[in-house]
């Protein structure tokens, strides 16, 4: 496919951005141009847009959402670029880069983070952690705080201390027609309703202010490596866990390979496992006895469970997801974790193409739970698992294998699963409308017909509005 710049484009009318903005403009044929295209998930990594604006701030995004408007082009908004499902990016369009919008500044009193639409979730932790403070952030430090936030926010301190929609207390947008608007509980309620949970649908969020929690700097939290033969009984213990285990745990069974890792021993490297992650917001010392019935599972390959530092939980696994891994998410809520579904997982992950194949099985519940569903966009509340179909391949002719593979593991869950998804975890471009109930889909409808009526921002999970849907 050949990727040219629009007629409309002359350097006369780029010049015109230029010197609307303060930050880098970067087109085709210039240095750095390769650079500015590359985004975390090398899938999509083929894409040209005509040119990427780097922002440095709300002014910044201001002017460029009005000349990709006046040209008619596409925008692709990009904080740390980790769409699953590519949206950090396009062909032909306009790439609104807000990385250079990194900054975090924490209030220890306030207990209070403000933090740039560009900011990665390590840029928040290493602030946070400062103050023994933290909020619900990320499972790979690289991903970026907005696209994160905005589909709703999984993450390890979920259970005590709410997703990370939950914790974002206000925030400033640039709207599809350049007004920078602030939404919060008092102002522009409706707003901030959509950015917990809807997505980018509404606007660019230049800057996030989350609530922030007393944690760290060492938590109790790690793996427990097992062989793929306990993997049956472990998730059998996992489903009886759940049940009675305090707020203060948040955990996650992962069907997997071993990694090569010095802390694994050499024998099961590439080697079929299960694990089981855990991470406490408790005292340290609590922690041993909340997770002690997994140690009984079966010998472990490895236990690295215990006392280690907050940033060391939330670096764990990057090393495995470095920029331009080709990556597929699929996933699915669950109702129930039966002792059927247990084992098409346990078969599904013994059949895997490749060593980066996982099936996350998330526990739920906690914090998350008792917020009312409809409360937030955020699609479902009340389901105590979530299952979620991860690969990552380097050969571009394995996407494929590793595309159906996911999708085997979904099909698997049909008759466990409440029928919605998890947005953040979808690496299909079409999947909103099976992610809300009828009612809140509904909500985020209007709330689309009143702040973006034209769809300008359409590369996410989209939301269309009424006008353009007709």
């Amino acid at each position: 496919m050949s990727h040219t710049i629009a007629p409309v484009l002359g350097e006369a009318t780029v010049q015109e951005l230029r010197e609307a903005v303060r930050g880098e403009i970067v087109t085709p044929g210039e240095d750095g141009y390769a650079e500015a295209c590359r985004i975390w998930n090398g899938a999509h990594d083929d894409r040209r847009p005509a040119l990427v604006v780097r922002c440095t701030g709300a002014a910044d995004v201001i002017a460029a959402v009005g000349f990709a408007r006046s040209n008619g082009l596409t925008i692709a908004v990009r904080g740390g670029g980790h769409s699953v499902a590519g949206f950090s990016t396009c062909d032909d369009g306009i790439v609104i880069d807000l990385s250079p919008m990194a900054g975090v500044r924490v209030d220890p009193a306030a207990l209070r983070a403000t933090v740039g639409g560009g900011a990665v979730w390590a840029d928040v932790d290493h602030e946070t952690q400062a103050h023994g403070l933290a909020t619900t952030g990320g499972l790979v430090s690289s991903t970026g705080v907005a696209g994160f936030t905005l589909g709703g926010g999984i993450g390890w301190t979920m259970r005590k201390f709410g997703l990370a929609c939950d914790n974002l207390a206000a925030a400033d947008v640039v709207t599809a027609d350049g007004r920078l608007v602030h939404a919060s509980e008092t102002e522009n309620g409706d707003l901030l309703w959509g950015l917990r949970g809807g997505g980018g649908n509404f606007g660019i969020v230049t800057q996030f202010e989350f609530d922030l929690h007393q944690l760290g700097p060492v938590i109790y939290a790690g793996p427990i490596f097992y062989p793929a033969a306990a993997a049956h009984d472990l998730l059998r213990a996992f489903r009886d866990w759940v049940g009675d285990a305090p707020d203060q745990i948040t955990a996650l069974v992962n069907l997997t390979t071993a990694p090569p890792l010095p802390v694994i021993p050499e024998a099961w490297h590439g080697k079929k496992v299960a694990a089981f992650i855990a991470a406490c917001t408790g005292p340290v010392e609590a922690g041993e006895a909340l997770v002690r019935a997994f140690r009984d599972v079966a010998e472990p390959i490895a236990d690295l469970l215990g006392p280690m530092p907050y940033h060391v939980i939330q670096t764990l696994i990057d090393p495995l997801w470095g920029k331009g891994i080709h990556s597929y998410f699929k996933a699915t809520n669950l109702a129930r974790l039966d002792d059927e579904l247990a084992d098409r997982l346990c078969e599904t992950h013994l059949a895997a193409p490749g060593p980066q194949c996982e099936i996350h099985v998330h526990q739920m519940g906690g914090a998350v739970g008792r917020v009312a569903d409809g409360a937030t966009a955020f699609a479902e509340r009340s389901m105590p698992f979530v299952l979620n179909a991860v690969t990552g391949w380097h050969d571009p002719g394995e996407g494929t294998a590793h595309r159906e593979w996911a999708r085997t593991v979904i099909a698997a869950a049909s008759q466990a699963s409440t029928g919605r998804a998890y947005v953040n975890f979808l690496g299909d471009t079409d999947a909103a409308r099976t992610s809300y109930s009828d009612e809140t889909y509904a909500q985020l409808v209007s709330l689309k017909n009143d702040y973006d009526p034209t769809n300008v921002f359409r590369l996410n999970q989209n939301i269309e509005p009424a006008t353009v849907a007709s």
